[in-house]
């Protein structure tokens, strides 16, 4: 069934999440949840809700997309915990992003956690197990407050547990609320129960096979729904197996989604990848599925007994591969990125074809057809593609000479022409690197232009080269700014070519409300790699382009003006009450500690020293690899790809290090500070006075939580005491373009983009080693600090070191100031462009903060009020303001 833009269902935290056609299976974070967690269970009651909103945290930056949370628990006041806790995870913007699903039996926990809901979630569940009328009455409360709602498959009889008795109380459930209530059918979600195989008793033999037929019949017969479910509950019959319950969750999703299944509680643990499923033992765990044979379950369980794990490989069988045809050898080179042979293969090749080109038309994009099969089916990993980008980049240049001598003119069709850029006033291009390389593998032929580029530039190559496609990329916030008035010119001077927008702080909502507006061509938001192939197809394919745009355009239109026309009083505070709310220090007991340091320093040191300082998780991150390290490496989905990256930037890192690829340098101050006017710091040096500015939360909180300013942890002047302020820069920086230029020369781009990574986390080490020098030794306020590096990487200091740019203090205009304090450029290099982006890019700045009391904390939304009176303060125009702080704006 084919669905309009409009009825796709669509969720949202703080970013969107629209469940599309090309969606492969939203995954909803299962642990957040009393029942399903001891954990989680503990920490809430005990009331260690902060620590608790850690469990949210993994979730999310796990690759969680949606949150079940559940407090269904029979010592646990529900009402409460439930109220509480979104409240929280509302002031919390890493993980506000996400949509949550709120999760109870009991109808007052749930109309709880709809009162206080942020965005658009999902009620978990109703059904008509209470009757019809209990049934419409939540329906239409829940679509009053605003939410879907999964709709489980369940009546005044019991549970459905035949495929007949699911169709029909899914009928029943969706003629209800779609011709009764008026719920929005794309909102509905039903829940046909997943029940456990190879119980043992022959009812339970069609439950997996009849939820899969039932998945498909609902799919095809009540428009626009969705499918969820828990999927461990499949596996019941095996626990104390996690080898084949891995196995049996794997293969069950793998049919679910097959059959139309669209989300689902899934633990990313507890899943083999279904490739590389043994295949005796998913033939086993398929037949019990299906229902394949009458003795299913005891050949099943047989297995369960005698399976010991993976067959181990054989050395011989994995060299076989070099027995194959030549377009088998090519294609296994470019799969798994061995570039060993690939010169002796290409020439074979090149021998058996009728002019060199054809051996990159056919042999070469044959191979890479596989890879980009793979990667869009989640069987492959960024890493890896990079890795066979490499092999074809170096297969390619060993045709070239060929190719040119041929003098025939001919010239490798491509799949298009794309342009790549970071814009003016911005350094970074890891993530817009990666794209470039997906493309590529997919037969896109690349411009990049690299970073820094002005529009002017932009412009004119894709003018001159008539590429099919503008990317754009983007990391600071001013470089938003960059792409609307890039939008713009493109759109005065009646330019046709379609634009990606990529990049951190970009978005689908501000894609959708600042740039789309000024472009009448198509301009689309890509939020990972992985989406990007699937985008530009569909944007150049003349079977889809026109649809897909007009689609976009739609969506787009739809996102803006649902963002234009949401209410923006009613949960926020003036700049006034905000600063009566204000972070509250016991200052008559407080005394600041004088620093054993007052002025500032340079500081060189030794790549060596940083290493032990390395966080690693945010590196697994930015080659979307996402986990927690050490875990990540033993994941069940990512673990082997992750080993073997991480092997790789250990290699690099020695040499780093042993043959000091880069320099690292900093410089730091420490200042007798106070706050002044509310929200400013007054800083006092041997020269004068200079102010930071402060921004201050202004959405309403719940009883007894502050709205919060980073002024908050200084003393204010009028209290006669004095207080103190760091602020620092340090860069490892130098040496990084330089090698990965070398790299990209050798037509290496792994690891051109490795050591652009690896000079990001040493850079953040550095700040790391720096501020544990900070507190211990150069003001020496926590002197007797002891923390395992695990320990620093939780934070579980006293004090912190916060940036300009950042969720506390988004404006990038404060680090001038810390440039004219520390004399930054003139004493350690460090440049700040136009956008205020730090080159090399591989630098760290930011202020120190000593006060215990001290925490870090997400701005959130601001005020027009605040915005005016910040202007004031900083004595620039509103719209200077704005544009530094435009994603922060509430009106």
């Amino acid at each position: 069934m084919s669905y309009s833009s409009d009825k796709y269902l669509k969720l949202s935290g703080l970013e969107p999440l629209i469940v599309t056609p090309e969606t492969n299976f939203v995954n909803v974070g299962e642990r957040t949840n009393v029942t399903g967690s001891r954990k989680f269970l503990r920490l809430i009651k005990e009331e260690k809700y902060n620590e608790a909103l850690s469990v949210a945290r993994e979730q999310v930056e796990g690759g969680a997309q949606i949150i079940d949370v559940n407090m269904d628990e029979g010592m646990l006041d529900g009402v409460y915990a439930m109220t509480k806790f979104l409240n929280l995870i509302a002031a919390e913007p890493d993980i506000a992003r996400v949509p949550v699903m709120i999760d109870s039996s009991k109808w007052e926990i749930i109309e709880a956690g709809l009162k206080v809901i942020q965005g658009k979630g999902v009620v978990n569940s109703i059904s008509l197990k209470e009757g019809e009328a209990t049934f419409i009455h939540h329906a239409k409360l829940i679509k009053r407050y605003g939410a879907a709602v999964i709709v489980m498959a369940f009546d005044e009889n019991g549970q459905a547990d035949t495929y007949e008795r699911r169709i029909e109380i899914c009928k029943r459930s969706y003629d209800i609320l779609v011709n009764q209530v008026g719920f929005p059918a794309e909102d509905i979600i039903f829940d046909p129960n997943i029940f456990p195989v190879a119980t043992g008793m022959e009812e339970h033999k069609l439950n997996a096979l009849d939820f899969f037929r039932a998945t498909k019949w609902i799919r095809e017969n009540l428009p626009y729904a969705n499918i969820s479910g828990g999927v461990s509950n499949v596996s019941f019959s095996f626990r104390g197996n996690d080898k084949v319950r891995e196995a049996m969750h794997s293969a069950f999703l793998y049919h679910a989604i097959q059959n139309g299944m669209t989300m689902g509680i899934v633990n990313p643990e507890m899943l083999e990848i279904y490739d590389e499923i043994d295949p005796i033992l998913l033939e086993h765990v398929e037949d019990v599925l299906l229902n394949r044979r009458d003795d299913a379950t005891e050949r099943l369980l047989d297995l369960a007994e005698s399976f010991k794990g993976d067959v181990k490989s054989n050395e011989k069988a994995i060299a076989e591969w070099r027995n194959g045809s030549v377009q088998e050898r090519l294609t296994h080179s470019l799969v798994k990125g061995i570039d060993e042979f690939i010169e002796i293969d290409i020439e074979e090749a090149r021998q058996l074809a009728k002019k060199p080109i054809e051996v990159i038309e056919i042999n070469l994009m044959a191979g890479m057809n596989v890879v980009g099969d793979l990667f869009g089916s989640g069987k492959m990993f960024l890493p890896q593609v990079v890795k066979s980008a490499r092999v074809m980049k170096k297969a390619v240049a060993y045709l070239l000479p060929y190719i040119e001598a041929s003098k025939d003119g001919s010239t490798s069709s491509s799949a298009g022409k794309v342009l790549m850029a970071t814009v003016k006033g911005d350094v970074h291009d890891i993530g817009k690197n990666i794209v470039s390389v997906v493309l590529a593998c997919n037969n896109f032929e690349i411009i990049d232009l690299g970073v820094m580029v002005p529009p002017e530039k932009i412009i004119e190559v894709a003018v001159k080269e008539n590429v099919d496609i503008i990317g754009l990329s983007g990391l600071i916030t001013p470089s938003l700014d960059e792409m609307v008035y890039l939008a713009k010119e493109m759109d005065k001077l009646n330019i046709k070519i379609p634009v990606m927008i990529g990049g951190a702080t970009t978005s689908r909502a501000h894609t959708a409300v600042k740039i789309a507006p000024e472009y009448k061509e198509t301009v689309v938001h890509v939020n990972d790699a992985s989406r990007a192939v699937t985008v530009a197809t569909n944007l150049l394919q003349p079977d889809t382009k026109i649809t897909y745009a007009k689609s976009l355009r739609e969506e787009y239109d739809s996102l803006r003006e649902g963002y234009l026309n949401r209410s923006r009083e009613k949960n926020f505070l003036s700049i006034e009450e905000a600063r009566k709310n204000k972070f509250k220090i016991d200052w008559d007991t407080f005394e600041p500690v004088k620093p054993n340091f007052i002025g500032t320093k340079t500081i060189e040191v030794e790549l060596s020293e940083l290493v032990d300082f390395i966080d690693w998780t945010p590196f697994f991150q930015s080659w979307e690899l996402y986990g927690k390290y050490p875990a990540i490496l033993t994941d069940e989905i990512v673990g082997e790809q992750a080993t073997h990256l991480f092997e790789d930037a250990q290699k690099m890192l020695a040499q780093i290090v042993k043959e000091k690829w880069f320099t690292a340098k900093g410089i730091l101050g420490i200042f007798p500070a106070n706050t002044i006017n509310h929200d400013d710091v007054e800083v006092v040096t041997s020269s004068g006075v200079e102010k930071f500015l402060s921004l201050r939360q202004q959405s309403a909180k719940t009883v007894g939580a502050p709205n919060i300013a980073l002024a908050d942890f200084i003393a204010p002047k009028e209290i006669g005491k004095q207080d103190y302020i760091g602020c620092f820069c340090v860069s490892t920086g130098f040496g990084v373009d330089e090698k990965a230029s070398e790299f990209e020369k050798q037509l290496d781009d792994y690891n051109s983009i490795l050591v652009k990574a690896l000079g990001d986390r040493l850079a953040e080490a550095f700040a790391e080693y720096l501020h544990l020098k900070v507190r211990k030794e150069i003001w020496g306020y926590a002197s007797d600090e002891v923390l395992s590096n695990d320990e620093l990487i939780k934070e579980q200091y006293k004090g912190i070191r916060p940036a300009p740019g950042y969720p506390a203090c988004p404006d990038h205009l404060e680090k001038p100031t810390i440039w004219k304090l520390l004399n930054v450029e003139q004493e350690i290099g460090v440049k700040l462009t136009e956008s205020m982006a730090m080159w090399p890019a591989s630098s760290v700045s930011g202020y120190y903060f000593a006060n215990p009391g001290s925490k870090y904390f997400g701005l959130g939304k601001i005020k027009k009020d605040q915005l005016e009176d910040y202007a004031k303060r900083r004595n620039s125009s509103v719209e200077l303001a704005e544009k530094w702080l435009s994603p922060n704006l509430a009106d």
